[in-house]
């Protein structure tokens, strides 16, 4: 008894001499990427995915990255995260293109890679379309990981936000199906799929709303910040857990519980100082999981598996690819025709290069069973795939997004609404100090001295404004889209404050929405 109790601590004291060992290396490389000057050049997560891989060429092994430890530890913060800051009028914008990539897009990828893979290998069909399947959702940890890290501008933040993270619903259960039909055990019925398909997605909008709403007329009735932080955490496991025994799509529960409370819960509920708190604290959480994930996506890496099956990969390379920009060009050619999505050529170009894969592909791989014989072909593809999106697509999507002027307008779009906040705060300084001037504590001095000094700060910003303007017109049309924006927040604001007082039931529809 004594000989087991001291190898089951020896095995917990490894596993956290692991964990912890993983811990420091990646949050010092993830630190440093953030310090040192020719670091910033590349997106920390892609740095993390670079030191990885060559731990694993050095044979350094930090830890088993399971199918397990990806989706029910890393993803559900990763995916609250990203919710929580998905502002619904802009997806609801796009709402259609999204769904169309989402759904159509990943159907175009699956047939499309497991066709070429089927043609030009001797690996049966099944087989290939589930390699398919595994590639064919654009990873939501890495495709949001890498456009925060590089500033992408709001419109296209959202559309490869949007779909990243709700098409993951739909290759789950194709590949459930697929892995079905590889191994045997069931045969391809269209009723069936559909009906599956259907209460997946079904029951994973259920349970997330109804934990979403449920939370957001919680926290109306106390004002504490740390318990409604620690409920948004509770939220982000548990409606994963509560799903997936269900039957229903963790992923989609998740980011519908995040979108509610980060769109609804956080107003009706939660202070401004509460909703400030709680989107650092998961902005914390993401920059702290991501950092462990791109890691432990490098160090996983099996070279002898990936020399072995460099024909395969380089098939499904090409066949990622080329469906990608079929199911992009096409359906966002599509979407601007039929719904008048306005969707440019430059922003299709970079949805479709800045298609990631990455831990979500790499779980599905690793979770095909042993028993099918083509299961380390099926990684080694995958791996070999998802290390070229990383690091070949992930480090020349920041010079695409340069040539192609999408970084350099929201960079000055983000440099006019700073200039814009600094103003407005030191606007209410002033106030503050007029309505302090009549104490005959403070010295008159003191007040004309500080008083000088904001006004000359003011004049400077205003200058800074007006040049900004003047070097791009555009930016007046920004400020109005911001003001109109501030409109809206303080009816909505207003609106929220009656509710949580008990003088309204509900919320009031938005009176300037369509009147602006």
């Amino acid at each position: 008894m004594s000989l087991d109790v001291t190898a089951g601590e020896a095995l917990i004291q490894n596993n956290l001499e692991k964990f912890l060992l993983v811990l420091s290396v990646s949050l010092t490389v993830a630190t440093l990427s953030r310090t040192v000057s020719w670091m910033r050049q590349i997106p920390y997560t892609l740095l993390l995915v670079i030191v990885g891989v060559f731990l694993a060429f050095e044979d350094v092994r930090l830890v088993n990255l399971s199918p397990e430890l990806i989706l029910e530890i890393f993803l559900p913060p990763l995916l609250f995260e990203a919710g929580w800051n998905l502002h619904w009028k802009n997806l609801k914008r796009d709402l259609i293109p999204v769904t169309l990539f989402a759904i159509v897009g990943v159907m175009i990828s699956i047939f499309g890679i497991g066709w070429l893979l089927a043609s030009f290998t001797d690996i049966p069909l099944p087989v290939c379309l589930l390699v398919g399947a595994s590639l064919s959702a654009t990873d939501p940890v890495s495709v949001i990981a890498l456009f925060r890290e590089l500033g992408v501008g709001e419109r296209l933040t959202v559309l490869m936000e949007g779909e990243s993270l709700f098409n993951d619903g739909v290759a789950v259960v194709a590949f459930g199906l697929l892995l079905g039909l590889a191994t045997g055990s069931q045969e391809f019925s269209l009723q069936v799929t559909i009906s599956d398909f259907a209460i997946f997605v079904g029951v994973g909008i259920g349970v997330g709303s109804a934990i979403g709403f449920g939370i957001s007329y919680l926290t109306q009735r106390f004002d504490l910040p740390l318990v409604e932080q620690s409920l948004t955490l509770v939220a982000a496991y548990g409606t994963y857990v509560i799903t997936e025994n269900l039957g229903g799509s963790g992923v989609i529960a998740v980011v519908t519980t995040g979108v509610i409370l980060g769109n609804f819960g956080s107003r009706i509920g939660m202070n401004p100082r509460t909703r400030l708190l709680v989107t650092e604290f998961w902005e914390f959480i993401a920059f702290f999981v991501n950092s462990i994930v791109f890691l432990l996506i490098g160090d996983r890496v099996q070279f002898d598996s990936l020399q072995e099956s460099l024909i395969p990969i380089g098939i499904a390379i090409g066949g990622l690819l080329l469906t990608r920009a079929i199911g992009i060009f096409g359906l966002g050619g599509f979407s601007n025709s039929v719904a008048k999505s306005g969707i440019k050529l430059p922003e299709l170009t970079v949805l479709w290069w800045g298609g990631l894969r990455g831990s979500v592909s790499i779980a599905l791989a690793l979770s095909v069973p042993v028993m099918l014989p083509e299961r380390e072909e099926v990684i080694g593809i995958v791996f070999g795939v998802v290390l070229f999106t990383l690091l070949v697509q992930g480090l020349t999507t920041k010079s695409l997004l340069q040539n192609l002027s999408l970084l350099d307008e929201n960079s000055r779009k983000q440099e006019y609404t700073e200039i814009v906040a600094r103003r407005a705060a030191l606007e209410r300084v002033v106030q503050h100090l007029q309505q302090q001037e009549a104490r005959s504590d403070i010295p008159q001095d003191f007040y004309d001295y500080q008083s000088s000094l904001i006004q000359g700060e003011l004049k400077q910003l205003q200058q800074q404004l007006h040049q900004l303007q003047k070097e791009d017109p555009d930016l007046k049309d920004y400020a109005s889209q911001m003001l109109k924006e501030q409109l809206l927040a303080i009816e909505a604001d207003t609106y929220a404050e009656f509710v949580k007082s008990g003088q309204l039931t509900q919320e009031l529809a938005p009176f300037l929405q369509g009147n602006l």
